[in-house]
């Protein structure tokens, strides 16, 4: 976590993706600066791992297991923040995956489905239900994880560019439809971020060409990511809404 603070007493977040990398992170700095966290991913045992972290720093959160890409568990969860959190204020939907790297005249369908169905999808999903709960509790924030490839292309990757170059439609679209009605819709651009989901499954020489894309000379940290993403969400960013903010390390500048 970073050393910015913001108070978000008095405010539930839904976080989903949260068991780990970017979404974790957020997690552990929203419940550290006061707010009650509904930390959700598809396994509660990873969850639960999350709200131990959570309440080990003084915070307080709750479990929810739940796939972002089933709507009637994003209305569940709304409800549930409703219901046993006091409303809805904010929530990022972070939760995403990468899908295989292949070129687009060789891409199986059924991994352009489930890429598509994750990654946009499970956030229309999510915003379906949370914009609602937020309406009813006199507004929110939103912010959706995005990546540096809603900006740009990236060869093999076409299901997941495809995606989150879509989410920027989404997030302006409802920043706009909601502006007046006091809810804010971000949306973060990370670039490549030095996650389980990176570390776990590209070797050290990868990872070594990889940060070398990024004129900084290195990949980001989830903290660099957690600390954007909370200044959205809080009252700092009261004016900002319907934006795509990248946190790439000059990987977008050339």
């Amino acid at each position: 976590m970073t050393d910015i603070r913001f108070d978000f007493s008095g405010r539930t977040a839904i976080v989903t993706g949260a068991a780990s990398g970017l979404g974790r992170e957020i997690a552990l700095e929203l419940g550290a600066s006061g707010a009650f966290v509904i930390v959700s991913d598809l396994k509660d045992e990873a969850c639960r791992a999350v709200v131990d972290e959570i309440a080990a720093a003084g915070g307080k959160s709750k479990a929810f297991a739940a796939d972002v890409t089933d709507e009637d568990a994003m209305r569940e969860m709304a409800s549930f923040a409703e219901k046993d959190c006091g409303g809805l204020h904010m929530a990022v939907n972070n939760a995403g995956i990468g899908g295989p790297s292949m070129p687009t005249g060789d891409y199986p369908s059924q991994d352009w489905r489930r890429v598509i169905d994750i990654n946009l999808n499970g956030v229309f999903y999510g915003m379906r239900w949370q914009i609602p709960a937020m309406l009813r509790t006199g507004g929110g924030s939103i912010v959706n994880m995005s990546s540096i490839l809603g900006s740009v292309g990236f060869a093999n990757s076409a299901p997941y560019v495809a995606a989150k170059h879509g989410l920027l439609g989404l997030t302006k679209t409802a920043a706009m439809e909601y502006a007046q009605q006091g809810i804010r819709v971000n949306a973060v651009g990370p670039a490549f971020i030095d996650t389980p989901l990176l570390s776990a499954n590209l070797s050290p020489e990868v990872m070594e060409g990889l940060a070398a894309l990024h004129p900084m000379g290195r990949i980001g940290k989830p903290a660099e990511v957690s600390a954007l993403t909370c200044f959205l969400l809080s009252n700092r960013a009261s004016f900002i809404t319907g934006s795509y903010h990248l946190v790439d390390g000059g990987y977008t500048a050339p």
